[in-house]
């Protein structure tokens, strides 16, 4: 495999040298991993058309774009429910 150098500053590098010591891998290592887990806008359009195609076939609906645009965001509401209930039964125990 080939490789490069990447210009950052000592801090920077030294925060990564750390990072990548504490987990037992290289630097270049770290950065790979770093890399691989933060998709591009492509990586992130791709799958939104995949999770809607998903969803058109689960729901056995068609819905546009514009239409799942405009929808309500489920499971943002889905996790302040259960947030709210969490927090409910700390105030019940107390």
């Amino acid at each position: 495999m080939a490789t490069t150098t990447i210009q950052v500053s000592r801090e920077t590098r030294d925060h990564l040298a750390s990072l990548a010591a504490e987990r037992g891998l290289t630097l270049g290592q770290l950065v790979q991993q770093l890399a691989e887990r933060e998709p591009t806008r492509e990586q992130i359009a791709e799958r939104l058309k995949a999770d809607r195609e998903v969803a058109r076939r689960n729901m056995g609906v068609e819905m546009s774009d514009e239409e799942f645009d405009r929808a309500p965001d489920v499971l943002g509401n889905i996790y302040r429910i259960a947030a709210e209930k969490v927090r409910a039964a700390r105030d019940d125990a107390a």
